[in-house]
C-alpha cells in the first residue's frame, strides 16, 4: 500500500535503454559533477524555456538538487533520469524525470538535451520509455507532458507520440520566451475493454483485419 506522500507505491526501472546508443540512467549524487558541467555548458539554450537556467548552478547546488531527488526517487514523489551516452555513461548529455505534481493517479515527464544532441530524436525516444514505464507503474492511469505554446520544438515530442492535446491553460510566465499560455498534452492507460486480448471474438479479429488493410491502402495514397 502506498505511502500518504507516494504517488505510486511501485518504482520504475533505473536505467532504461533507448535507441541510438543512449540510456535513460537513474539520477545519483555520483553524477553531480557531470550534470553540472552539461547545466553550465547549455545555459543560453535551456534558459529561453527554463526558469532554473536564468542562472549558472554551483556545484554545490547541483549535489544539493541531485540528494533531494534522490529521496523523492525513495520517497515514491519523482523519479529523476539522465541522459547518458551507452559509450561514456559518465557523461551527461541531457535530462528528464517523472513528477509527481499533478494530482494523484498521474506523472509529469520533463526532459531537456544538450544543443548539440538536438534533432537526433533523444528526447522523444526517451519521453516514449518514460511513457511506458509510468503507465505500468501501480496506481499511475495519466501520464501528461506540458508545455508553453510558443515551445515548438517540445510539443512536436508529445504530439509524435500520440498524446492527446487535452487544454491549453493560463500559466504564470516564468522563463524568458513563454507566453504563459501552456499546452497540455494527456496519454492515458488503455481500459481493459481497449486492449487485444485472446478472448476476443472472431469477428472482432476480423473487424480489425480489415481495418488495418484499409488504413494501409489509405496511407499508401496519402504518401503519393
Amino acid at each position: 500500500m502506498a505511502a500518504p506522500d507516494e504517488v505510486t507505491a511501485g518504482r520504475p526501472p533505473e536505467l532504461l535503454r533507448l535507441s541510438g546508443g543512449v540510456s535513460l540512467l537513474r539520477r545519483r549524487t555520483s553524477h553531480t559533477v557531470a550534470l553540472n558541467k552539461a547545466v553550465r555548458a547549455n545555459l543560453d539554450h535551456l534558459r529561453p524555456w527554463l526558469e532554473w537556467a536564468a542562472e549558472a548552478p554551483s556545484r554545490a547546488r547541483t549535489a544539493e538538487l541531485t540528494r533531494a531527488g534522490a529521496a523523492a526517487w525513495e520517497a515514491g514523489t519523482d523519479f529523476m533520469y539522465l541522459v547518458v551516452p551507452d559509450a561514456e555513461p559518465g557523461r551527461v548529455i541531457g535530462a528528464s524525470g517523472l513528477h509527481g505534481r499533478i494530482g494523484p493517479g498521474a506523472l509529469e515527464i520533463g526532459y531537456w538535451v544538450g544543443a548539440r544532441y538536438v534533432g537526433r530524436g533523444i528526447a522523444t525516444t526517451a519521453a516514449e520509455a518514460l511513457t511506458s514505464a509510468a503507465l505500468a507503474l501501480p496506481g499511475i492511469v495519466r501520464v501528461e507532458i506540458r508545455c508553453d505554446q510558443a515551445n515548438g520544438a517540445s510539443a512536436a515530442v508529445p504530439r509524435k507520440l500520440g498524446y492527446r492535446l487535452d487544454r491549453i491553460a493560463r500559466a504564470a510566465v516564468r522563463a524568458p520566451a513563454e507566453t504563459g499560455r501552456q499546452q497540455i498534452w494527456v496519454k492515458e492507460r488503455p481500459s481493459p475493454d481497449q486492449q487485444s486480448g485472446p478472448d476476443q471474438q472472431p469477428d472482432q479479429q476480423t473487424n480489425r483485419q480489415t481495418n488495418r488493410q484499409t488504413n494501409r491502402q489509405t496511407d499508401r495514397q496519402t504518401d503519393r
